[in-house]
This record gives C-alpha cells, structure tokens and sequence, in this order.
C-alpha cells in the first residue's frame, strides 16, 4: 500500500513538473479551437475589402468680389459643370476629385487684391492634397502666384483667361523677367487663351483696316494686363501707318474723366482722333471713361470706343448704360460658341440647363475648357501607369497635352505654355448687349 501511494505521490509530482515547463493545458470545453473560429458574420475578410479612393483636391483662384464676377462667376459654373459631369471622380474611381472657388479680390479694392492673391497661392502651395491651381483672371495676379507654385513641386497652374504675353514669353525688352517666374527652371503655367500678342496685333489691324480710322489716342489702367495689350496695340499702329495721337495711364480710381476726354477731344490737330482705345478692365475706371468720352465727345459712331475682353462683358454696359455703350467695339480671344465645335454647343446647351438664362459671357466657355484639359491630363497620367496625386507628374502630364480635341476645337500647348489656338472675334454693343461682328486671325 504506501509503495502504491508513493507511486501515485510521484505521478503526481511529475505532472506538475511538466505542466511548470510549458506543457499545453487542455482547453475550456465551451471554447472553440483558434483554427475553427468562424468570423463574426458581419466582418468582411480584410483581402476583400475595396480600397479607398484618393482625393485630388483643385481650387480656382479669381476676382468673386467686384464687377468682375460677372465674367468669373460663369468660370467657375463652367469649371463644376465639367467636374459635374465627370462625376467628380477620375481613372475609373481610383481617385475623387474635389473642387473649391477661391476669392482673389477684397472689398477694400473692390477687384483681384495682390495681398489675397498672394495668401492664396501660399495656401495652395503648403497644402498637398491640391494638385491643380486654375487662374488666375488677371494677368497682374498670374505674376505673383507663378513663382509660388513653381517652387512648390511644381504646382501646376492653368489659366482660362490670362492674357499678358509676358508672362509666357521672353520680351527683348525685359531680359530675364519671364525666366524669373519659373525659379525651378521648369514651366509649371499654362492658358487656354490667347496672349495680348495676337489681341494687339488684331485690334490695330481692325480699327485701321474695319473701321476705317486713320487715329487713334490710347488709353490704359497700367497694370500688367491693360498696359500690355495697349503697348502692343501702339506698336502695331506704327508699323501699319495707323497714328497713335497719344498714349497714357490712368487712375482706376479717378471720380471722372471729363478733364481727360477734353484734351482727347482737341488732340488731333485741334480735333478728337477717330478712335479711343481703352486697355483695362470693366473694374479699372472703363465704364466711367465711356461716359466722359459720350459726355465730352458725343456718341459711339463718330469717335469710336474700343476695347479687349477686359470691357467685354455685360457689367462693362450696365456701368456705363445701355444708350452710352450702343456701337462700342470689343476683341476677345477665340470664336463665337456658335463657331465653335459641336462640343462647345452642347456645353452651352447644359450650361444654361444647369444654371439657367442664356449664356452671354465668353469666358465660360475657357472656364469649361481649363477643367477639361486637366481632367484630360489626369487620364492621361493614370494610362501611363502614374500617379496624379504627384504635382511634378501631373504638371508635366499638362504641358505635354497635344492635339486635344475640346470644345475650343482642337489644339495643342506649345513649350511656353500657350495655345495653338490664334482666332480673335469683334463685337459690337446693340440693344444693351454684345454681339459678335467678325473673327481675324
């Protein structure tokens, strides 16, 4: 017997020994074995679930506060309107895409305010879910936010209305500048429009040659923009053997100009010019220098008033009046939408479906363009296997944009950035409204 029970003391002992060095204990009968667990049924298996969509966030930067809105207004409806129809989404759901306005004017200036323009491209730059910049309206903005963005990967940046030619392309007369834009050395601006080169260069053409003007007083609001365009106008007048009478800045901000029309109105041997050209903006004094030119001068039909895109738009006659502005000329770049492919129709077709009326601003259609060609450049980049969240991939994808079938036409970038496309339409104000007259190239 106590051999017996030293034998089962032993055992014992033993199993506890085995049981200190690690042997498995049996599991509790109402837990099941880790390997035959079944998943709880409302867990997907982790290799199954769909990856998220990246966002690519794109914002607009243009003058919404001022007169210029209602030219900026249609940009960015266009810029929804095509995003809208992408369903906000890019290579086949892999990527959202999200779109914000931003404001580059005050109220203080009551138009573009280069303290906010230059806080926006900050912004944009620092913040690395956006990948595309579409602006600015206004060349003199374009000129601050360039060298910003380039030194920020580079962001790329597509204009649907800047036109000043420097901004793209060396001037013999300003060595260096364009070329101090793009500190990385590398071209990260591009624009749908044409540049002042051409508008310049048309508008002298048209007022000697379609109105039949053998003078001409120029008038400009010295920014970027206005001087630009009335610089190459004046140059073009004398290789042509129009006569530029005078040429001269402004104050955007002047209560009148009646003093201004009366030395006009004696310039010309002791008589007014045939035509006043004004280069600026509907939000830099043009609407009151009509005035004062009607005022002081008489209507539109003996001494005409002319103007580039800058006047073209429907608060242009609503500031000046509908009487006053009747037979005022103005070029814009590109042609008429009824010109245009039937790409261009349809967006009209959707455009005032969506928003109502019926569309009578000509920058819409570039608005529409610019979001078009990004998208494009999108695509593109996700063909190639890339990704388009990178800002340097998608900015070169951009500028390599060829042959592009849009609703402009088709039409490539060329290495400075700018569009192939050359075409200038004329218009003229009757009835209180713009209306397309003739296209030059």
């Amino acid at each position: 017997m106590k051999r017996l029970f030293n034998l089962t003391a032993l055992l014992v002992l033993a199993s506890i020994v085995l049981a200190a060095c690690g042997s498995p204990a049996t599991p509790a009968p109402t837990q099941a074995p880790a390997a035959t667990q079944a998943p709880a049924a409302t867990q997907a298996p982790a290799a199954t679930a769909a990856p998220a969509a990246v966002t690519l966030k794109i914002v607009s930067s243009l003058p919404m506060t001022g007169a210029s809105l209602t030219q900026t207004q249609t940009i960015v409806n266009a810029e929804q309107l095509r995003l809208d129809q992408a369903k906000n989404s890019a290579c086949g759901g892999k990527y959202t895409l999200a779109y914000e306005a931003w404001d580059d004017a005050s109220a203080a200036l009551g138009k573009w305010d280069p303290a906010v323009e230059t806080e926006n491209a900050n912004k944009a730059a620092a913040d690395s879910s956006i990948v595309a910049y579409l602006g600015t309206f206004n060349s003199g903005a374009a000129k601050l936010s360039i060298p910003i963005l380039n030194a920020a990967g580079p962001l790329t940046m597509i204009s649907p209305a800047n036109t000043n030619p420097g901004l793209t392309k060396a001037d013999k007369d300003l060595p260096g500048v364009t070329a101090s834009y793009y500190p990385s050395g590398v071209r990260n601006y591009a624009r749908v429009v044409a540049a002042d080169d051409i508008q310049g260069k048309v508008a002298a053409n048209f007022i000697k040659n379609e109105l039949k003007a053998s003078t001409v007083y120029i008038l400009d609001d010295q920014e970027l923009y206005g001087k630009g365009v009335a610089d190459v106008l004046e140059a073009t007048a004398k290789e042509i053997g129009l006569t530029v009478v005078g040429h001269e800045g402004i104050d955007p901000k002047a209560a009148d100009y009646k003093a201004l029309m009366t030395k006009i109105s004696t310039s010309n041997n002791g008589g007014a010019p045939d035509v006043v050209y004004f280069g600026g903006l509907v939000d830099s004094g043009g609407p009151q220098l009509l005035k004062d030119k009607v005022a002081i001068m008489g209507d539109n039909t003996k001494v005409k008033f002319v103007g580039p895109d800058g006047i073209q738009t429907q608060a242009f006659i609503d500031g000046a009046g509908a009487d006053i502005s009747e037979g005022v000329y103005a070029s814009v770049a590109g042609l008429p939408i009824d010109k245009l492919p039937a790409a261009a129709q349809q967006f009209k077709k959707d455009y005032d479906a969506k928003y109502g009326g019926d569309l009578n601003e000509p920058y819409a259609v570039y608005g529409y363009e610019t979001m078009n060609v990004l998208l494009k450049a999108i695509e593109d980049v996700c063909a190639a296997g890339g990704n388009p969240a990178d800002r340097a991939t998608l900015n070169t994808a951009v500028h390599a944009v060829k042959d592009f079938s849009g609703v402009l036409g088709t039409w490539s970038f060329d290495a400075n950035g700018d569009t192939t496309l050359t075409d200038m339409t004329f218009y003229i104000v009757k009835s209180g409204k713009f209306e397309p007259i003739g296209s030059f190239k």
